[in-house]
């Protein structure tokens, strides 16, 4: 659509076309048109106030892709021929199908690491953003004509195992090894409640942590490895369901040793040094004193999360030749992440001004923020649960169909609520999770999304729709929007493309499933005149609405 306005433009103004399309605007309501042109750049070069180039320029662009233009002011206001606009739009989403709105704006290969639980913990809703994101970001990336890479990163070592394997041996023997997440995570809650109940403990749970770094306990060091596996085990249930999937999983205990080559390294070049025993970066020694101090070794040799991340940069760019890599991670973790990458930087590594951090804020309950050590927090199986039971219900009040059918389809459902529920949101706010709103089935929803998309497939089986070539007479209002939401559908990808923000892609699949919505409530398809081009448009909204969907990582359902 912007192409069409660009190239009259270009015939009047002395400016390149990407000058022309970032200066356009979309004005607040279609009365004002389509897209707004402001003359205020113009004012200098032709000496005449912004108002008075408009109307000047009015009178000259003439297209036959727009219905008007008119002067506004210091803007100039294009209308779109709504009629060429359907035609082009539909032909073109009914041709392309799955690859309506994807681009070619890169050709890189590009790691996203996200996810990131630690083995022996819980995987709660928290877990499920980051998640989410990773899965959507590298969506997008390969939906733009990149290539995406998909790592996880995963603590297995450090004093959160010696405590799980401390309380499992001390209070839980009897108990038969297994891999469903609430046990293991009910696990580490009660050891963090024995140790704070009796502070003697401590001692116990630092001489396994001893045996367990030493390796030389062979029985611990064979149940660490089982759990482990257990834990690995439960996540990959809940990934499948999540529908996302890694081409490489990294382990902390993996990078132990390179970790402590690369820190014994970045002494002899001079960037860390002993202090007190500990092998440090002081930040001031390089005039950036706001990144402080960065510990990688402490004082009795072991190696810290910074010396870790470091090496493991340097391998995953030798491991997949990367373009860039993304670390999609908590905003806490924002001054540590300055430290690795400038780090890096001082080191002249592979990974030096080509990893970034995509930072998201926290998921909260309404009761206040969620720990995994008290228990406090809301576990994924326990809160897909609640959502899956709901779903069923309102399956049930809707259709009679069979068990196995029901539950295919509130799980479906429950993933949907889920993920949508973290993905309609700026990373950069925090979410307070409510969960009854979540589950709703009208709103800003998941569940409302998939309703939506299921009605459109609903009428079009009724229809027994097979494309068809359609005439279009005259287009009424609710008809234009809809045509006006799915021709942006491009540009929406672009625009979350460029700022990595999925939100964008959310936000559009809702503004466009109310508009479909008051367009089906306005407008009879089936035995109307219109019926060809109307179950084209219903036809051309549902294949963009999966599309959308699809960049969220939501599956959709043909019938709710």
């Amino acid at each position: 659509m912007k192409e069409a306005v660009v190239k009259a433009l270009k015939k009047y103004v002395g400016m390149t076309t990407n000058e022309l399309t970032n200066l356009l605007e979309v004005p607040p309501s279609l009365e004002l048109g389509d897209f707004a042109f402001p003359c205020f750049v113009l004012a200098k070069e032709h000496k005449k106030n912004p108002t008075e180039i408009a109307q000047m320029l009015t009178k000259k662009l003439k297209s036959n892709a727009f219905e008007k233009v008119e002067a506004k002011g210091p803007y100039i206001n294009f209308f779109l021929n709504k009629k060429k606009l359907a035609e082009s739009t539909i032909n073109e989403i009914l041709e392309k199908k799955e690859k309506y709105g994807s681009l070619k704006l890169g050709r890189e290969k590009v790691m996203v690491e996200f996810s990131q639980p630690n083995t022996h913990k819980a995987f709660h809703v928290g877990h499920i953003r980051g998640t989410s994101l990773g899965e959507s970001i590298s969506r997008i990336f390969e939906f733009t004509g990149n290539k995406a890479v998909r790592a996880n990163y995963s603590g297995d070592t450090g004093m959160h195992i010696a405590k799980w394997l401390w309380c499992y041996q001390k209070f839980h023997k009897k108990e038969k090894l297994n891999d469903e997440e609430s046990w293991i995570a009910s696990i580490y809650v009660d050891a963090v409640k024995r140790l704070s109940d009796n502070k003697d403990f401590q001692e116990e749970v630092n001489e396994v942590n001893k045996k367990l770094e030493s390796k030389e306990d062979k029985k611990l060091n064979e149940l660490w490895k089982k759990t482990r596996t257990a834990s690995v085990s439960a996540w990959k249930k809940i990934y499948k369901e999540l529908n996302t999937h890694f081409d490489v999983h990294y382990f902390e205990s993996d990078v132990e040793k390179p970790a402590k080559d690369f820190a014994n390294n970045l002494i002899k070049k001079k960037i860390a040094k002993i202090s007190e025993g500990a092998t440090i970066v002081e930040f001031s020694d390089f005039n950036e004193e706001k990144l402080g101090v960065f510990l990688l070794l402490r004082t009795d040799g072991t190696v810290l999360y910074g010396g870790k991340d470091m090496s493991l940069a340097e391998r995953k760019f030798n491991e997949f030749k990367l373009n860039k890599s993304y670390y999609v991670v908590g905003r806490e973790q924002d001054l540590y992440l300055q430290q690795v990458f400038k780090t890096l930087e001082l080191a002249k590594s592979k990974a030096s001004k080509k990893s970034f951090s995509i930072l998201l804020s926290e998921v909260r309950l309404p009761t206040g923020k969620m720990s995994s050590r008290t228990g406090d927090n809301v576990l994924y199986s326990d809160f897909k649960k609640e959502l899956v039971d709901y779903a069923k219900s309102e399956i049930k009040k809707r259709h009679k169909i069979n068990s196995e059918e029901t539950e295919q389809r509130a799980l479906t459902i429950a993933i949907g609520s889920m993920k949508y529920a973290m993905l309609k949101q700026d990373i950069n706010k925090n979410i307070v999770f409510d969960k009854k709103e979540a589950m709703n089935f009208e709103g800003n929803t998941g569940p409302y999304l998939l309703y939506t998309y299921a009605r459109a497939r609903s009428i079009l089986r009724k229809a027994k729709y097979k494309k068809k070539s359609f005439t279009i007479k005259e287009l009424n209002e609710s008809e234009k929007a809809l045509i006006t939401q799915l021709a942006k559908f491009p540009e929406i990808v672009e625009r979350a493309y460029k700022n990595l923000t999925p939100h964008v892609i959310a936000t559009y699949a809702y503004q466009i499933s109310q508009t479909f919505n008051e367009f089906y409530h306005k407008n009879k398809a089936i035995g109307s005149k219109e019926e060809l081009f109307r179950l084209a448009l219903i036809d051309s909204f549902s294949i963009t609405l999966k599309n959308s969907l699809h960049l969220l990582s939501i599956e959709t359902l043909e019938k709710m």
